[in-house]
């Protein structure tokens, strides 16, 4: 379902002028709020997710962008091949490859990827939620792709279960083997 690939090429588009927006309009580390538990922070992430292996030396650049090109290649070509009736999965592929190539654009051209959005979640206790790791539009794509995904998922698993039977129940039992001796 290649006609999917226009959300890929409009979240590509968001993350990268986001991003260009913020490089040219804050200094790093330099706070904006927005709103209370909402900042724009300009940030880079050498690693992975979470600051994953950030601190690896250098050789973790060309790892991920690797990994990314692999993954975005093969979602591409599962998202060629879906049919038409599959838009809830053909939309969560398309945000995962347009997040994937925004973050692989910058890692490729930077070194790292550019971060700005810095939320608090008060309401949660944990030291790791506040402030939650750093993202930006192209990390948000990636998580709302996934969730797609996931939805989907349960979506086919409730359409593959047969009515008025409990969950788990529809297997087929096998036959005793003491019932069939000669």
């Amino acid at each position: 379902m290649k006609n999917w690939l226009w959300l890929s090429v409009a979240v590509l588009a968001l993350d990268q002028a986001t991003k260009w927006l913020l490089l040219h309009l804050l200094e790093p580390f330099q706070v904006l709020e927005v709103i209370p538990n909402l900042n724009l922070t300009l940030m880079f992430n050498r690693g992975a997710a979470f600051s994953f292996l950030a601190e690896a030396g250098g050789w973790q650049r060309w790892l991920l962008a690797g990994f990314a090109l692999l993954v975005t290649v093969g979602l591409i070509i599962w998202l060629l091949r879906l049919a038409q009736e599959e838009r809830l999965l053909a939309a969560g592929l398309a945000l995962i490859i347009g997040g994937a190539v925004g973050n692989l654009v910058d890692r490729v051209v930077f070194g790292h990827v550019v971060d700005f959005i810095q939320v608090y979640l008060p309401f949660i206790p944990l030291r790791l939620f506040n402030p939650w790791p750093a993202f930006n539009v192209a990390d948000s794509a990636i998580s709302i792709g996934v969730a797609l995904l996931l939805l989907e998922t349960l979506r086919a698993e409730n359409r593959a279960e047969p009515r008025g039977e409990p969950r788990g129940e529809h297997r087929q039992r096998m036959p005793d083997s003491d019932n069939h001796k000669p």
